[in-house]
């Protein structure tokens, strides 16, 4: 298990528990005040999370599981804002990276409604320092050799601690690739593909990044196909076509104006598009 592996190696992790051995879990909730959160993970997205805000909520929920509770973990749920960093990975190094933010936490989205938006954060701030050598720290323990990174982290709201909460060796979803070529010219499709074809022989190089930032807004939308042409400003560089859902990809080489198009769009969603449905307890193909 990489949360596992990570603690084992000195990474601050929320504090969790396999489920596995019952008496454990009982001692786990004793230790670690609630709410928790019992996680497949292995899955993707926030599909298949529950949060438990007693003992006693925990073991009927195990009883539905049956024999598939040995895939989840039990684990503190850390309140804080989220994060994500998508990088290329060369021979153990890596050698690009894009640092942003969660407007809300994917999980809050898909269990309690909402709209989905995340942003790259800008250059001077702190966060968009740290969290880069912290990636590089994390990956470098994990082992990952090359390809294609989407790293999750929360930052601990009591504490101001980054903790890490999961790796895939992937691109992102909800077009987070769409976003980091708005504000870097990088496809990172494009450069999985190339570290890969290079394999071994190594001598990858990324390409040269622009600077520029970009965000996303995305949201479920009541309309079959939502209209969004009232949306005219210049900075809109993408917007999205699929069925009951309303996006845009907005990009500006000044990150303050890509966060007030979000927080207006944010505002405008609502009364223009916004629609929530039950979110399934496995993922769906």
């Amino acid at each position: 298990m990489i949360r596992a592996r990570a603690a084992n190696f000195g990474l601050t992790v929320p504090d969790f528990v396999h489920v596995l051995n019952h008496d454990a879990l009982r001692r786990y909730m004793a230790r670690v005040p609630p709410p928790w959160l019992l996680k497949p993970p292995s899955e993707a997205s926030a599909i298949g999370i529950r949060k438990i805000s007693r003992p006693d909520e925990l073991w009927p929920v195990l009883g539905e599981l049956g024999d598939r509770q040995s895939y989840f973990l039990l684990e503190r749920d850390v309140a804080g804002d989220v994060y994500h960093v998508d990088a290329i990975v060369a021979e153990r190094e890596p050698v690009f990276g894009v640092a942003s933010r969660y407007a809300r936490p994917p999980m809050d989205v898909a269990h309690h409604g909402g709209v989905f938006i995340t942003r790259t954060l800008g250059r001077e701030e702190p966060d968009a320092r740290a969290l880069p050598a912290l990636n590089r720290d994390v990956l470098r323990t994990l082992g990952f050799v090359r390809g294609v990174t989407h790293t999750e982290y929360i930052k601990g709201r009591d504490d101001g601690r980054f903790y890490f909460l999961e790796t895939a060796a992937r691109v992102g979803g909800a077009n987070i690739v769409e976003v980091i070529e708005a504000a870097t010219g990088v496809n990172l499709w494009a450069e999985w593909a190339k570290v890969e074809v290079r394999g071994e022989a190594g001598g990858y190089r990324p390409p040269p990044a622009r600077e520029d930032y970009a965000g996303i807004i995305m949201s479920l939308a009541r309309q079959q196909q939502p209209d969004t042409s009232a949306y005219t400003d210049p900075e809109i560089v993408r917007r999205t076509f699929k069925h009951h859902h309303a996006g845009m990809i907005v990009a500006s080489s000044d990150p303050a104006r890509v966060q007030q198009l979000l927080d207006e769009y944010s505002r405008r969603f609502y009364d223009d598009f916004f629609a929530t449905a039950p979110l399934p307890s496995r993922p769906t193909v």
